[in-house]
């Protein structure tokens, strides 16, 4: 188990070492736009299994979300400290 942080540093590392095979680093390379539709698939996920799925379920898509949320960060050079400063 990670928290915020941890992923992000996973994920920043993984893009630094550019891991051939890595799914994130897939993503990364095929941009912002792909990206952004997985954000977009992931809050509708997110939203269905709110209405209609269980606890652990929903946890589980949230957890999706906050990861490709994260591997957009990584994309447009954000970092965790830009974000914790609007909430």
């Amino acid at each position: 188990m990670k928290n915020f942080d941890e992923l992000f540093a996973e994920i920043s590392a993984k893009a630094a070492a550019h891991e051939a095979g890595s799914g994130t680093v897939d993503a990364l390379d095929k941009g912002a736009h792909f990206i952004g539709k997985k954000i977009i698939e992931e809050a509708g996920e997110v939203w269905i299994a709110s209405e209609y799925q269980s606890d652990a379920e929903l946890a589980e898509e949230m957890s999706q979300l906050m990861y490709w949320t994260q591997v957009m960060m990584v994309k447009r050079g954000l970092t965790p400290d830009d974000i914790y400063k609007y909430l």
